[in-house]
């Protein structure tokens, strides 16, 4: 599963054989989540993290959509 980044203890990455919409994962040590990420940010699943882990992570996400979207792109192909 390629890791996209790690910042403030939480790992953003996605699985080899995702699906659209392009979403990211997340993982720290109380659990994970999963956005999507376009068209727009939005959280899919939570299991496990607080509010304030989930408003940060949505944060940095938002700071940056445009890696995000590349780094998926870059493994997955182009997503028309």
């Amino acid at each position: 599963m390629p890791e996209v980044f790690r910042i403030f203890g939480i790992r953003f990455y996605f699985y080899a054989n995702e699906h659209l919409p392009i979403h990211i994962h997340v993982q720290n040590a109380n659990g994970k989540a999963k956005f999507q990420v376009f068209p727009t940010i939005k959280l899919i699943e939570n299991k496990g993290l607080k509010p304030s882990e989930i408003k940060l992570a949505e944060g940095i996400i938002e700071e940056n959509k445009i890696l995000i979207v590349k780094s998926w792109e870059a493994f997955h192909g182009k997503m028309d």
